[in-house]
């Protein structure tokens, strides 16, 4: 199943806002997440991460995400 168009790009783009937030480095949060940095940059152009990995941004971050499809 294939996700639409811009739905990683959109989690890519609150990962990255919620870094740049903390005033955190890439290499922070991969300090922080236990996630590679490359990983993290993947992640903040919109590529396909695992949902493990973005569990993991999201637990370092602070942030949770409502995984419900909207009507």
């Amino acid at each position: 199943m294939s996700r639409p168009p811009g739905e990683a790009k959109g989690l890519g783009k609150a990962i990255q806002r919620a870094r740049l937030g903390q005033s955190w480095s890439q290499t922070e949060l991969s300090a922080r997440s236990g996630v590679s940095r490359p990983t993290i940059a993947r992640a903040e152009r919109g590529e396909q991460v695992s949902m493990r990995t973005v569990s993991k941004l999201a637990d370092a971050l602070g942030l949770k995400f409502d995984l419900r499809e909207e009507n």
